[in-house]
């Protein structure tokens, strides 16, 4: 498997960028926060300050493993913050419009009370490669860039048990697990901001039996707090306290492995019927 850098690699210049979108990341197609992620980066190539700051980001169209056009607006340019608009085409159709914000490190009052999940850490909790070792390779490409490791007991993983619509698991990208570029680095917070929306919210309709409903992703919003390029391990917090009107809403909070809240955000996704099968929970 490429690394997230490789997958994520922009060519061109001076506001137009291109790239191959790559079917590692195929769930239901291109997964949305492997989009979002390269529209970051996009925005990225243009920004003077390297530190982002947000990107919300709405899902126009379904995108083919293909090339894929990005034109990145500058929006404003001051001396603390810029923003910018990124609008990625494939073809005649849009894939995406984005809204991309930086901000330069300042001075400021300072606290924190953010409070980690009562969780276990990776270390010593059994990967999802091995706990389903003998079921041969997971559905979707997608979950062969990480390594995924449950907070929740093995058994109720292995039996799909429906539970309460939260997700808490550790992540680590393969075979590459941080990454120097801001960009890069906040893109693996909105991947998974994005990605574990619906797993969490599928949490009391869980069986071993195709769902009678999936729901992908509308939008997704990543606010980013601080930078952990030097933490393997990330903890995606998700919950999904309202599911109505044939859509769910998810909250999620990443932290990092000394249990810093790094990045949090949200998903509203529309349910669409669907007998494909359980996409999420890293199987």
């Amino acid at each position: 498997m490429p690394d997230f850098d490789d997958a994520t690699r922009l060519e061109g210049g001076e506001g137009r960028y291109a790239i191959t979108l790559s079917s590692d990341y195929e769930i239901w197609g291109p997964n949305g926060g492997y989009l979002a992620a390269v529209a970051l980066r996009a925005a990225g190539m243009e920004a003077a300050i390297k530190r982002p700051a947000s990107i919300s980001c709405h899902f126009i169209s379904r995108a083919a493993f293909e090339p894929v056009r990005l034109d990145v607006r500058t929006l404003q340019k001051g001396r603390r913050a810029e923003s910018f608009h990124v609008e990625m085409t494939q073809g005649e159709r849009t894939v995406l419009q984005a809204i991309v914000r930086t901000s330069a490190a300042g001075p400021g009052h300072v606290h924190d009370y953010a409070v980690a999940p009562d969780v276990p850490g990776p270390e010593g909790i059994q990967p999802y490669h091995e706990i389903f070792a003998d079921e041969g390779p997971p559905p979707f490409r997608f979950w062969e860039n990480f390594e995924g490791r449950p907070t929740v007991p093995v058994e109720w993983v292995k039996e799909n048990r429906k539970r309460d619509p939260v997700l808490r698991e550790w992540q680590k990208f393969v075979p590459t697990a941080t990454f120097d570029d801001p960009f890069v680095d906040a893109g693996r917070y909105v991947l998974f901001l994005d990605t574990f929306a619906w797993p969490a919210g599928s949490g009391p309709y869980r069986s071993p039996d195709p769902p009678e409903y999936v729901a992908p992703n509308l939008d997704v919003t990543a606010w980013f707090h601080r930078p952990a390029p030097e933490s393997e391990w990330i903890l995606a917090d998700h919950d999904a306290p309202i599911s109505h009107g044939g859509m769910l809403w998810a909250q999620g909070r990443i932290w990092s492995q000394d249990r810093k809240l790094i990045a949090s955000g949200g998903a509203q996704c529309l349910y669409v019927a669907d007998a494909r099968g359980n996409a999420g929970g890293g199987k």
